[in-house]
């Protein structure tokens, strides 16, 4: 049977990676990994394997796959969409992905490090973080109430929740024109882009949020705030950490 809006005499579409998909969830054990070592051989030097691998590993083993090919036809999106299996996977990235934010941030205050070890730490964290991000990018296209209410959990470590307000509002509609701040300008460096794109994105969701709330007649600065909703995350979990572990987490932040 074929399926729908499928050319005819074809079939489902079968995702070959299907299973591999689940190799998402071992992400947070990249960060883990550095401190697991460190019990065992408590050198500072272990602390960097995480960052070893994922800049080194990750781009060996993107060499060696090669380019992907097994995309889905434009036919098979809605299905893949529909089906929870995937949905469910970013679900429970999301736990993990703080466990491993709060996990590192203890043994940041634990383990008798030298300014070398707590820098490679900090790296392999802030790779959390990305992926927090990357995460809190995915969950914040999804309509659905439970997705939103988990994008701005995930991103409320990295104190990043203004992402999707900016990313889908004002990035979509705005890309690759002089009036967005996400798209890199020709010929510009990492650095350049990353010091202009954080405030302006900043700006940008500020002033979107703005808009949508004087649309309904609300103040910009209120319970309303999507930013700021997401901002008291960030500081409740940060405040959290500190009165746990001790002011001194807030300098590994």
């Amino acid at each position: 049977m074929s399926a729908p809006g499928a050319p005819a005499g074809v079939g489902r579409w079968r995702d070959p990676k299907r299973h591999a998909w689940l190799v998402a969830l071992a992400v947070p054990a990249v960060a883990a990994a550095g401190p697991l070592l460190w019990w065992w051989f408590p050198a500072d030097a272990v602390l960097w394997a995480p960052v070893l691998l994922v800049y080194g590993g990750g781009a060996l083993l993107d060499a060696a796959l090669g380019a992907d090919r097994s995309n889905p036809p434009e036919w098979a999106v809605p299905a893949l969409e529909a089906d929870p299996y995937y949905r469910r996977i970013t679900w429970a990235l999301v736990p993990l992905l703080w466990a491993a934010w709060v996990g590192a941030a203890w043994f940041s205050q634990h383990a008798s490090l030298g300014w070398a070890g707590h820098l490679g730490l900090a790296l392999a964290t802030g790779m959390v973080g990305g992926f927090c991000i990357n995460l809190g990018h995915e969950l914040g296209h999804q309509r659905g109430t439970l997705d939103r209410v988990l994008a701005r959990l995930v991103l409320a470590p990295t104190g990043y929740g203004h992402f999707t307000i900016e990313h889908n509002r004002g990035h979509h509609r705005d890309v690759a024109t002089p009036q967005d701040p996400a798209s890199a300008r020709m010929g510009e460096s990492i650095w350049r882009f990353a010091l202009r794109e954080m405030p302006g994105a900043l700006r940008r969701a500020w002033a979107l949020e703005t808009e949508r709330l004087r649309a309904r007649g609300h103040a910009p600065a209120g319970w309303r705030n999507e930013i700021l909703q997401t901002g008291a995350l960030t500081v409740a979990l940060w405040s959290a950490l500190a009165a746990w572990l001790g002011p001194g987490v807030l300098a590994f932040l």
